[in-house]
């Protein structure tokens, strides 16, 4: 007889396969292998349908490890400090390690703001969703917990509830499948766990699904925020605001021409970078969108500490204008400003002041210690760009007569080769003065030190390292910008400390704000119903002790 060889398709050996494979399967879904639960997705599909808004933290220690690569001495002591007070507090009451108890098992941090109860106005109700990638260890960590704290579990339609009592607060939880949901109020995770078995969800919402997924497009990100009904969910918040005046029918039909919003927060080489687009009906942009030039930066000078910059008022103030027929007492108003104008010094507001601002525009701080700016250390400078300079010179010598009446000497001076309107007050002292820098840009400078600076302005803010930092790696083309040097403003917070011999502020803020370069900060707007912000927190590079 021949022998008779082992078969694969015996029962035995098929029996076995089974209960190894079903044992790796189980093995690898209680350690997350098969689980989504790390996606703000699947993370909203637990939150119910009214919460107002929505948010994610990153837990990946890479990204927030980038902001080690910024901020002087005391900045990173400030923080390290931070980070040990909340470990000690976090270990006392729980004796819990971050890395050894929760990291293991944290996939995700999903934060819901829901309505707030009618019982408890003044309580944020917040629900927490955490992602578990690995159902073993944090089975681990809860048995920790237990032993730890004092719990108590009750059931809610086949759900858990774990209520935990700490040393100020409660706190209840239950899991649902891959998901931990907590709250400090029991009635939020009854809800989460009525929208996991079936109610409608926070990703259901009109809106919600391709903002969760797609989230904001940004490098290392830290925090994204979701909001899919964002004129509806400020209106909620301002009925549940009993300090908040009420808004009138046509400012609530506004808010909710507001679609949707998204925001991210994330950090790069430059520091911290945040991102906002919104989703709005066009109807609601009153104003045609035309990006700003960018040529007016270059106007102001390298002492410059603070711009802002657009372009169109007079586009704008006819939107205003328009926007007013629809409130009456809005409209009575503007028709008061027109007419006290014209009455007291015959000029036109709508004409005579809006109509030829229809160019790009600034208005910038400058750093000065020199003449009549010494006691405060800083004057400041407009520029209106122009297609009507004759209508902008008229209106300017009206504006001089009327000076004239008032004890003010109006001259002339010519500085490198521009003409330049000085105001002079009794004591001689120049405090304003305009000129032509070219023949669309006129400036208009307080304090006879900016005039000449503005006048002359070999160093243009344009080529400055720091400008260059802060806002040249914002979004081009855009509506303006807004900007500051830290520097330049934390040498003038020092001098007024200085002068006033106290410091109220604490040596960690200080710390903190003397880490930080600069803030800029743009609009965009890729089409009609798509408005974008940017803004950038430029951080200073880390430096040894």
């Amino acid at each position: 007889m021949s022998e008779k060889k082992p078969s694969i398709l015996n029962p035995l050996i098929i029996g076995a396969a089974v209960i190894l494979a079903g044992g790796l399967l189980a093995y690898l879904y209680l350690k997350g292998a098969f689980s989504d639960a790390t996606s703000p997705l699947a993370s909203a599909k637990v939150v119910p349908d009214d919460a107002l808004m929505t948010g994610t933290i990153s837990t990946d220690p890479n990204a927030w490890s980038q902001l080690q690569q910024f901020g002087t001495p005391e900045a990173q002591a400030a923080l390290s400090k931070g980070l040990n007070d909340f470990n000690k507090q976090m270990t006392a009451e729980s004796k819990i390690d971050y890395a050894k108890d929760i990291q293991p098992w944290l996939g995700s941090v999903m934060f819901a703001v829901l309505p707030s109860d009618t019982n408890q106005q003044n309580q944020q109700n917040l629900l927490m969703v955490v992602g578990i990638k690995d159902k073993i260890s944090a089975w681990n960590f809860a048995n920790k917990i237990k032993a730890q704290l004092k719990t108590q579990e009750s059931d809610y339609n086949g759900v858990k509830i774990a209520e935990t009592v700490g040393s100020s607060n409660k706190t209840f939880s239950a899991v649902l499948n891959s998901h931990l949901v907590l709250s400090p109020q029991r009635k939020s995770v009854e809800m989460a766990i009525d929208t996991f078995k079936g109610q409608p969800s926070f990703a259901n919402k009109e809106n919600a699904s391709p903002m969760l997924a797609k989230g904001m497009d940004i490098e290392n990100s830290l925090v994204q925020i979701y909001i899919p009904e964002y004129g509806n969910v400020l209106q909620k918040l301002l009925e549940n605001n009993p300090n908040s005046p009420a808004l009138p029918p046509e400012s609530l039909a506004q808010l909710k021409q507001v679609k949707s919003l998204v925001m991210g927060l994330g950090v790069d080489n430059s520091g911290l970078r945040m991102k906002a687009v919104g989703k709005v009906d066009p109807s609601l942009i009153k104003v045609e969108y035309k990006p700003a030039p960018g040529k007016v930066v270059a106007q102001f000078p390298l002492e410059t500490i603070a711009l802002i910059s657009g372009y169109g008022i007079s586009r704008g103030w006819q939107a205003v204008v328009s926007e007013s027929a629809k409130n009456t007492q809005f409209q009575q108003q503007i028709d008061q400003y027109r007419q006290q104008i014209k009455t007291n010094y015959n000029i036109d507001l709508d004409k005579e002041v809006f109509g030829w601002m229809d160019g790009e525009f600034a208005v910038g701080a400058i750093s000065s210690n020199q003449g009549v700016l010494a006691p405060i250390g800083l004057g400041g400078a407009f520029i209106f760009k122009t297609s009507d300079r004759a209508t902008a010179e008229a209106t300017l010598a009206k504006i001089d007569a009327i000076a004239q009446t008032n004890s003010v000497t109006v001259g002339e001076r010519n500085i490198q080769g521009k003409i330049v309107k000085e105001w002079r007050l009794a004591d001689q002292q120049v405090w304003l003065g305009y000129g032509w820098l070219d023949n669309e840009s006129l400036f208009i400078a307080l304090g006879g030190p900016i005039i000449d600076v503005m006048a002359i302005n070999s160093n243009p803010l344009d080529r400055s390292p720091y400008f260059q930092a802060i806002a040249g790696s914002l979004q081009k083309p855009n509506a303006g910008y807004f900007y500051i040097d830290m520097d330049k403003t934390m040498s003038l917070l020092n001098r007024y400390l200085t002068a006033a011999q106290n410091n109220p502020m604490p040596p960690e803020s200080y710390a903190i704000l003397n880490s930080i370069r600069g803030i800029g900060i743009t609009a965009t707007q890729p089409d009609a119903s798509t408005s974008q912000v940017e803004m950038l927190l430029a951080l200073k590079p880390k430096t040894g002790k």
